[in-house]
This record gives structure tokens, sequence and C-alpha cells, in this order.
């Protein structure tokens, strides 16, 4: 498993954090932390003079007094609507399948009063690092990460917000191409995110560290290395991390954007 202390401590997230804390509006009273894990932003919110709600699916262990702890679907949030000045959300939404996606933003838009702050990686290239399961054979993007964003699709899973301000942080690592990835998966992805807490997104099985490869795998790999280096000087790098300051609109207004935009459709 990844050191999450160790993880915090190099540059990249310490400058995603700062970026993301630079973003919550003054004044904000009450805060819904989504995907709180183990409490490390939902700390930092508190210092800051919010009342934080911590939400996870499986219910968080905060020691803090200022903290609430509650067990959650980000999906279907057993909460009244606009239940906090602002709803937090970042490395989660990534991680949430396609056809539920919709749904979660939704209800992210719903619980908030008034701002949501979201964060997701930008334009990632799930084919790098992924990773091959020991139990069903199947590939699994890093990180278990099943979606990809841009900041078109993002601003369009908030249909009844605003953007506020929009922000992105570091440089995402080169890419690759569909022949290295086809290779590095004959040779059973020996360098993906094994050190990741998320199971198979196909059997639900732990990771683990596929066994040492034999020289034919060593071969197709050192191939698959050389393929992707080939096209590095034609790639253009892109920033890591996007981050979006949202404003909830009003009910009327978002109401008549949604029927200009169904009329523009149907026109």
């Amino acid at each position: 498993m990844i050191d999450l202390t160790e993880y915090r401590e190099s540059d990249t997230e310490k400058d995603r954090i700062a970026n993301l804390l630079a973003l919550l509006p003054k004044g904000t009273e009450s805060v819904l932390d989504v995907g709180a894990r183990d409490g490390y932003i939902s700390r930092l919110l508190a210092e800051r003079g919010a009342r934080v709600t911590a939400l996870d699916l499986e219910l968080p262990s905060i020691a803090d007094e200022r903290i609430v702890c509650l067990k959650g679907d980000v999906t279907a949030l057993d909460l009244p609507d606009e239940s906090f000045d602002l709803v937090f959300c970042a490395e989660v939404l990534e991680h949430i399948p396609a056809p539920r996606l919709a749904a979660a933003c939704h209800e992210l838009s719903r619980v908030s009063r008034r701002y949501v702050i979201v964060g997701v990686p930008f334009r990632q290239d799930t084919r790098v690092g992924r990773t091959t399961c020991m139990s069903c054979g199947k590939t699994n993007p890093p990180w278990g990460h099943v979606n990809q964003f841009d900041e078109h699709r993002l601003v369009r899973l908030f249909p009844s917000c605003d953007v506020v301000q929009m922000s992105f942080v570091g440089l995402a690592e080169h890419g690759t191409n569909a022949l290295a990835c086809r290779l590095m998966d004959l040779a059973g992805n020996p360098f993906g995110t094994y050190s990741q807490s998320e199971p198979c997104i196909h059997c639900g099985a732990q990771l683990a560290i596929p066994p040492d490869r034999n020289f034919p795998k060593k071969v197709v790999t050192r191939i698959a290395h050389y393929t992707s280096k080939l096209q590095r000087p034609f790639q253009r790098r892109h920033p890591d991390w996007i981050h979006l300051l949202l404003e909830r609109r009003p009910i009327a207004a978002s109401t008549d954007r949604c029927l200009a935009d169904t009329a523009l459709t149907s026109g």
C-alpha cells in the first residue's frame, strides 16, 4: 500500500492541496468533504474555521471534535438539499463508474447551498501505469481511475452551476500509444500501480505484484518502452490536475438554462 504520509510530503502533492484550498471562498461556515479517507483534507478545512462533515463509503475514523464523520455514497447522498455552504470533492470522480457519474455530480450540486469544489486528473492517459489482476487476468487503469476528464467534460457534469475559478496544477507524465500499451499487456504490466489500495475493477480482488518476468516478457517490455519513448518528442505536455470552484445557480436560472439547452438541441 502507498504510504500516505510520504506521498503528502512530495512537492507535487503539496502543490495540489494548496491549490485546492486556495479556492475556498471566504466566509465558508459549513463544508461536506466527500471522499475524506483519513481526514487529512477535513482537518485542513477545519483549521480554516469551517464546520466539517467528513463522508466516505466506509465511516471515517477521525479523532477531531471539529469534524463529524458520516458514511455515505456520493451517488445517492442521504442528506437534505442545500445542507452545506460548500461541498468539497477531490480525488473521487475519477473512481466512479461512468453510468453513475452524472448522478454523483448531481448530488454534489444538490446538497450544496452555494459552492462546489472539485478536483480530478486532467486528460490522464490511463494506459500508463495500468495493472494486470492476478485473480481474473484482466487489466485495470492506474489507481482505479475509470474516468478521464478535460475542462469541457467536467463543466458539463455540473449544468446547474457556473464556473467561478478554474486552475491547473503540475505537469503530467508523457502518454503512451496503442502498440506500447498492447505490448505491456502481453508482458503482464510489470510497472503498474500495484501499491494502490483500489481493488480490481472487474473482480474486486486486491491487486498483487506480478511474478518476475521471464526472458520473453523482458524483451516485450523493452520493446514497449522504446516504442513509447520514440513518440515523446511529438507529444504535448499538459497539467496533471484540474480544479474548479463552482457556484450553484439559483433554481429559476438553472431551469431557464436547461430549457434553452433543450431548445438548442431540439433545433
